[in-house]
This record gives C-alpha cells, structure tokens and sequence, in this order.
C-alpha cells in the first residue's frame, strides 16, 4: 500500500479567522483502508480541518487533498469519492425520508439499495415521515443511512453520534461504520472527528489529537498502547512523595496509587519494585485515556 495515494494529505494547513489561528500548521497524512481518528477538545480546530478539506472553507495557506486530488479544482471528482456527516445536519423539511434518500442517491454513481433497506430498520426509520419531524438523532441516523449507502471511498464523520442514545451510538459504531469498512477493507477509510473516543477505541487504526489547531500527537493505536501505561500499585504504608520522573498521578487514595507513564513503563515499575509493594499491575491506557493524559497533564509525584 506504500505506493498508493494517501486517502488524506493535509500539508501545513491554515486557516485564520481576523487575528485567530482556528488551524495552525497542521500536518497529517491518512492511508487508504484505515479508521483515523480526529480528536481534541470543542474549539481545536477538527471541523474547521473537515471543511478546508471538503472546500466548504478556503484555507489561508497549506494545502488538503484526497487521494491526491485538489478540493477545490477536482472538487466533482473529490465528492464523488467522499461522503460526509456534518454535526448538525439539515435536510429539505418538506422531503420524506424515502423521497430525500431518492434525491441524494440520484447524484451517486453508486447506491445499495440493500444496506438502505437494512438502516432504515435498524434506525426503525419511517420513510414516509417528513424530515421536518424527526429528531435530531433520527436526522443524524438518516445522514449516515445517505452517506454509508453511497459506498464512499472516503467517509468523513464529524461527531457522527451526537444526538443518539448509548445504544443506538454503539450499534452504529459497530454495525455500521465497521460494515462499511469490512465491504472492501483495502480501500474504504474512515476519518473521525469525536470527543465519544471509547465508543471507537475497537476501529481506530491511528489517530491525531489537536489542539488550538496544532497538532499534539499522532500515532497508531497499537503503538499508542503499548507506550502509554497505567500502572497501579499498593504499599503496606503511605509511602509519602513518590520521585518517579516521567510519571503521573491518575488517581492516589490512601496506599493504592494509579500511574501513568509514557514509554517508560519498565523503569517505572522497577523503581517501584524497589519500595516493595503489597501488589503492583500494569496495564495499557485507553485511547480516551491517552487523550486526556496528553491535553491535561497531571502534576507528577516528585
């Protein structure tokens, strides 16, 4: 797959509003046929990224393509490959819900009308319900329904489960997105942007995480786990201030303390080992845990 175009190439993108950077030199670069997840706190930039990427803004300067192509001057070719769910969808009020997929699917090339048929019932979608009464989660459900029927190459998603109750959030991450992908793994990529990250932490192949538009950390979720650690450990007595350099405090209650630590799990836990602990476990970080430990460092426990 080397030798492919990226699905995603973002190069030194910015975008400026007045004097505000809401992306600021931003790198990242997606291979076909993986899940990326997007993540970082409201306001970091990720839906501002989207759109660039989309042309539904005009950069500032830096450049987004996908699968090589120019949003902007391939802009037919790159949304006859792409498929996006926005965080607030809208759709004409006076169309039914069988009527707008109709329309939708008449711009694409592609439609299955099985996986369609599929959706609606899981959704329990009523297609002749006008679009103007469906909530907002059943407004999300039906955008995903028009996106996933397309068979995008690319399917971009910005809080794609906001608005929707736990259960319905997980049967769409797992049933859906993971269908979608399992159709032609080689090629169909999903880009994510959630704050919802344990909802994805089985499909996310490698991630980015963002803040103030920059960029903070990008790695795989494999490798992500295997550097990030929790390790927990319990003494026989307080052991008073621990000097344990890279670490960090998760949670400290009474004896039992919880550790993060970030590629230094090993010399950590020897260092511990020293103080003779009643019980030490150590365990990989969550990608949600990851995220949090990387914008919200914890004073460590020197």
């Amino acid at each position: 797959m080397s030798d492919q175009l990226p699905a995603v190439d973002i190069r030194n993108l910015v975008r400026r509003y007045g004097s505000t950077d809401a992306v600021d030199g931003l790198s990242l670069r997606v291979a076909p046929g993986r899940c990326y997840g997007f993540f970082g706190r409201n306001g970091a930039g990720k839906t501002t990224t989207i759109k660039c990427l989309l042309n539904l803004l005009r950069p500032t300067s830096g450049s987004a393509s996908i699968f090589g192509l120019d949003p902007v001057r391939d802009e037919v070719a790159v949304k006859s490959r792409a498929a996006y769910v926005p965080d607030h969808v809208a759709f004409y009020p006076w169309m039914t819900v069988r009527e707008t997929l109709a329309y939708v699917a008449s711009f694409r090339e592609r439609w299955n009308r099985g996986t369609e048929a599929a959706l609606l019932a899981q959704f329990q979608l009523d297609g002749r319900q006008k679009t103007s009464a469906l909530s907002k989660g059943q407004r999300t459900q039906l955008a995903l329904v028009t996106a996933v029927c397309a068979e995008p190459d690319l399917l971009v998603l910005d809080e794609p489960t906001s608005g929707l109750d736990p259960i319905v959030r997980r049967e769409l991450i797992q049933t859906v997105i993971g269908a979608y992908q399992d159709g032609a793994p080689e090629r169909r990529t999903v880009f994510v942007s959630t704050h919802l990250i344990s909802e994805f932490e089985g499909l996310i192949d490698e991630f980015t995480i963002i803040d103030r538009g920059r960029e903070v950390l990008t790695l795989g979720a494999d490798e992500a786990r295997e550097r990030y650690r929790k390790i927990q450990v319990r003494f026989a007595s307080d052991p008073g201030p621990l000097d344990l350099e890279g670490a960090r405090t998760l949670r400290r209650h009474g004896r039992t303390i919880e550790i993060a630590v970030n590629g230094n799990a090993a010399r950590v836990c020897d260092q511990l080992r020293a103080r003779a602990p009643e019980a030490l476990a150590v365990e990989s970080l969550t990608l949600e845990e990851i995220f949090v430990s990387t914008l919200q460092p914890q004073p460590s426990l020197a």
